[in-house]
This record gives C-alpha cells, structure tokens and sequence, in this order.
C-alpha cells in the first residue's frame, strides 16, 4: 500500500473546498489491532477516516477532535475516533467481533450494525479552555451522511462526505479506505452549487475510484470538475496511538488509595490497557504505593 495521506484543494474563486484522504493503512492497522469483524472494520475505517480529514482541518497545533457515534441498541456499541491537527488517528469499537450482515448487492450492512437512530457527538478540543461539543441525530448509521448532516445542521456548512472501505472477499483484509469532505464556502453562488451537484451525481465511490489508481488529487479535480484549483496543502498520515506510561499513573491517581491497592490483590500486580492500542501497563504494589505518595504530594501542593 502506498503512504496514507490528506490533500486539500480549493477553488481558485474561493467558493469550494475540498479535503480527500487515503487511509488503507491506517484502517488496516486499525483493524489487525483490534480484530475487527468485516463490518466492525468498515465502521470504524469509515469514522478514523472522517475524523483525520476533519483533524487536519484544525488550525491550532495542539488541537484534536473526537467523534463518537452511539446507535441506539447498536451490535458494534459506540464506534469512537480522535484526531490531532496533523491528521494522525486512532479510534476503537465497542463489540469488535459484531456480526456482520450484508445488503441484497452484497455490500456491508453498516448501517445496521452502527444503529440506525443515535447521536452523532463531534468534540474539537483547542487547549485552551472547555472543548466545544456538538451533537446530531444520526440519519443512516452509514457514517458518511451523519457527517454531512453534522456539517449541515451544526455548523450550516453545506457539505458533501463520501467514505469508502474495501475489504477482500475472501479474508477480509482492507484493500483500501479513503474519503473526501467537500464543503461550500459563502462565495458560492448557484452557478457553483449547480455544477457541484452536477460533479457529484457523476462520481463513482471512493474505493472504486482508488481501485482504478486514481489518486487524491485527481478525485478532488473530479469533485471540482469545472473549476481551477489550487492545492492548499498536502501531508501524511498514520495511525498514532499517544498513551504511555505517565498517562496511566494519572488515571490511577483518580481512584481511592483503597482502590489503587485493591487493584493488585489477585495477581499481585495491576494491569491496564489502552483502548486505542490494546497495549498493556503493569504496574507492581511498590509502584501503587509510590503513585499513592504521588498523588497525595500533589494534593499538598495544590492546597498550599
């Protein structure tokens, strides 16, 4: 698989912008990590793809956002996606193993296994204060609509968001992942709307675009069929997990002294694993009680 990566375009008249992603790495790694069922991986590709597209389009260097979809009496539970400002992602499904149910074209029932009624909630954290939230219905479970509905009720953007996963037939390893978010800017006038929606009538989905060879930059040109465009810029990106140690001993830190050393009774050692990664940190009774001294050293210091 060639490099993942994010391109955004704009039209030379500043109405249409355009950010496209390929992720075939990252939701194949995504999916071995996790051990996703074929619709578990294409729910969650579909979310970690949507998620780096809007990271990337953060301004702010420490910034991130979350988007979590919870369907009601969903088989795959919440299907969750943070991003950084450099488009880098990690994300995680509650039921990995989901059933997986197919469409009568033999496409993959996503929306199904998501819920097809829930909430939709998008959290961009800048650093610099309380995170804002949104929060939408979901109107299909199938990921790319929610999104452009998010867009179009949250934030009154006009916003067109395809997503694609393809999965082998037989061992259902990801082929390729990617996706564009296509959104109006307030210079668009009815000349622009119609073309574009002229644009997107023609467009096959983004697996099989990619599946002919067709790169990023030329699926943006295909979207913007019509117009002059400029890139505005272009990077790469993975699937980065950003737990450690420090992290952990914080979290442990938030329990009761009681609680931190009740953690170890059983093997003697206490265990936690990152949702993201799947690693695991252990940490020894002497490491409890030196995160217990820890914490209450912390607590002088904060009443002092």
């Amino acid at each position: 698989m060639s490099e993942d990566k994010i391109i955004r375009c704009i039209t030379s008249d500043g109405a249409v912008v355009i950010s496209a992603a390929q992720t075939s790495n990252i939701v194949f790694k995504a999916s071995r990590i996790h051990r996703t069922s074929p619709v578990a991986t294409a729910a969650l590709g579909r979310l970690l793809t949507a998620c780096s597209i809007m990271g990337a389009q953060l301004k702010q260097k420490d910034a991130s956002i979350t988007l979590r979809v919870n369907g009601d009496n969903s088989e795959l539970g919440a299907v969750i996606a943070v991003s950084d400002s450099s488009g880098n992602v990690r994300g995680y499904v509650q039921n990995p193993g989901c059933h997986t149910e197919y469409y009568e074209n033999g496409k993959l029932n996503v929306g199904k296994a998501v819920g097809r009624t829930g909430v939709l909630n998008v959290m961009r954290d800048y650093g610099t204060g309380e995170p804002y939230i949104g929060m939408v219905p979901l109107v299909s479970g199938e990921i790319a609509e929610d999104i452009t509905s998010y867009f179009g009720t949250s934030e009154q953007i006009p916003t067109v968001c395809a997503l694609g996963v393809l999965l082998e037939k037989e061992s259902h390893e990801v082929l390729l992942s990617g996706g564009f978010l296509l959104q109006l800017l307030p210079g668009a006038d009815n000349s622009t709307i119609t073309q574009i929606e002229k644009n997107i009538e023609k467009l096959e989905p983004v697996t099989t675009m990619l599946a002919k060879g067709m790169s990023i930059k030329e699926i943006c040109d295909k979207a913007l069929d019509g117009f002059e465009v400029e890139i505005l810029d272009e990077m790469p990106i993975d699937y980065i997990c950003n737990c450690n140690r420090e992290k952990v001993e914080r979290a442990f830190m938030l329990l009761g002294d009681d609680d931190i050393r009740a953690s170890a009774e059983e093997k003697g050692h206490a265990e936690a694993s990152c949702h993201f990664c799947n690693k695991i940190y252990r940490f020894n009774k002497q490491e409890l009680e030196n995160i217990i001294e820890e914490k209450h050293k912390n607590q002088k210091d904060n009443e002092s």
